[in-house]
């Protein structure tokens, strides 16, 4: 295990951190915001302080192996959620430590579920940080930092899988800085295509800011009580509608098409059964609420844009769905346990695992009625490894498990069964909104600290895929050696 070099990461995360916050501190002292200046001020400095201690200077030895890169994101995950609660909870804003770790959770892991009652009244730089905090976490702070710092070798590249989400992960270019940097500057351009978008249709500039912040993250903080229904404009749903199930696409393709490599886009079949999943679960929506609307526009908008806010797990809202027929919530619970495709910013079990593991189903009935057949089960016409089939199946089996015990835990508060199931699941699946006490129009203030906790965790767990933060648990990895 190298420990200099773990050290040596972390300390340039907090203080890369630290940065981050400047903008938000620079919005505060815009609006004459003094104790939320202060407070980000304060921990600006603080970071940026303590990170150079945490570094210790550049080490010798950069190689990175794969414990290594487990243990990098999963630290930094979590250095980063203790201290980027702290602007809430120095200037006040968000009442308690727990409540203000949460939220800070929700927003890094780009999940949207929120303990506030009242977002209006917040300040301006409060609102900005909590909006940021999504675009930070979408694509990930750890491959923001491959693109900027000299991070050894291409064994970086085990950072690169472990923060990653999907089954499988892979560069773009032969270099893991390049790639990196290839994908966030795809991150930004979309990014800065949904800000101007929406400021040139009529939003105000703050405004269309941390909306595509919160979009491009896929979380779904918004800056007004009612999220999106609160514009009620059909234009503005129907960018952010687009936008959503942009980022919700593996950015691999977008890199493609960058170099106009348009066959293997088209022949991408995760690709395919994503958009198949979201025009049959709009075309079912729609029909079934056309009778709650007065058009078959209005309920086509407002279904198509749930789905692809569920699918995308970001969360952003512009009707009730709670009030919604029972098969629309039934199949919104559906699309919100698979999610978005892997190597997006969207969390969920993701496509590509879902047909995966459709596969093996149709390999398993083949070999029961033909058993000498040889079966191989292909994705996108190449054969799909062994190692990365049964990382699929133990992430299905983990994540039953995790789903189960956390439903447990969080029973405890004695809340009916759906809105405890519903609160885990969608903190699981990093989306925000449940159904019943965690609804749309809803949120998880009435939680005990306990269960904001385990919330908090299956956020973490979700995002990151379970695996680097439970790796954390076991002895071996923090034994001396390689791996």
């Amino acid at each position: 295990m190298n420990y200099r070099m773990i050290s040596y990461v972390l300390g340039n995360i907090l203080r890369v951190e630290g940065m981050l916050m400047l903008p938000s501190a620079l919005v505060s002292l815009y609006f004459g915001e003094r104790a939320e200046f202060r407070a980000f001020a304060g921990v600006i400095a603080f970071l940026l302080i303590f990170g150079t201690l945490v570094e210790g200077g550049e080490p010798k030895e950069k190689r990175i192996y794969g414990r290594e890169g487990f243990v990098i994101v999963s630290l930094s995950w979590v250095l980063m959620s203790v201290f980027g609660a702290m602007p809430f909870f120095i200037s006040g804003s968000i009442d308690g430590y727990v409540n203000c770790l949460f939220e800070t959770i929700s927003g890094f892991t780009t999940t949207g579920a929120s303990i506030l009652t009242e977002i209006e009244s917040l300040p301006k730089g409060i609102l900005f940080w909590r909006s940021f905090t999504h675009w930070i976490g979408g694509m990930g702070i750890l491959i923001f930092m491959l693109a900027i710092l000299p991070m050894g070798d291409d064994r970086s590249m085990y950072i690169m899988r472990a923060e990653a989400p999907g089954p499988m992960v892979s560069k773009l270019v032969p270099k893991v800085k390049s790639t990196a940097k290839g994908l966030y500057m795809i991150y930004i351009i979309l990014t800065f295509a949904e800000i101007m978008l929406l400021f040139l249709g009529g939003m105000p500039i703050f405004d269309s800011v941390v909306n595509a912040f919160a979009t491009a993250g896929t979380g779904g903080f918004s800056i007004k009580n009612a999220s999106i229904a609160a514009y009620n404009n059909a234009y503005f749903e129907y960018v952010i509608t687009i936008f959503m199930i942009l980022f919700s696409i593996n950015f691999n393709l977008f890199y493609l098409l960058c170099i106009r490599d348009f066959k293997d886009v088209f022949k991408n079949e995760e690709l395919r059964f994503f958009f198949a999943i979201i025009a049959l679960a709009t075309i079912l929506i729609t029909l079934d609420i056309s009778r709650n609307y007065e058009t078959i526009e209005m309920a086509f908008r407002h279904a198509v844009f749930q789905v692809a806010s569920v699918i995308s797990t970001t969360g952003f809202v512009t009707a009730n769905f709670e009030v919604w027929p029972e098969f629309s919530k039934t199949v919104l619970v559906c699309i919100m346990i698979i999610g978005a495709c892997g190597g997006s910013t969207g969390g969920g079990i993701k496509v590509s695992r879902f047909i995966i593991l459709l596969k093996m189903v149709l390999q398993e009935i083949r070999r029961i009625v033909h058993p000498r057949s040889v079966n191989v089960i292909k994705l996108d016409g190449y054969r799909v490894e062994n190692d990365v089939i049964h990382g699929v199946t133990a992430y299905l089996i983990v994540y039953l498990f995790l789903v189960f015990a956390s439903f447990l835990l969080i029973s405890l508060d004695n809340y009916d069964f759906t809105t405890s199931l519903t609160s885990v699941l969608t903190c699981m699946s990093n989306v925000g909104p449940g159904l019943a006490k965690v609804g749309p129009v809803e949120n998880f203030s009435f939680f005990s600290a306990f269960s904001k906790i385990v919330l908090c965790l299956d956020m973490i767990l979700g995002r990151l895929e379970i695996f680097p933060i439970i790796m954390l648990f076991f002895p071996s990895i923090w034994r001396k050696g390689y791996m």
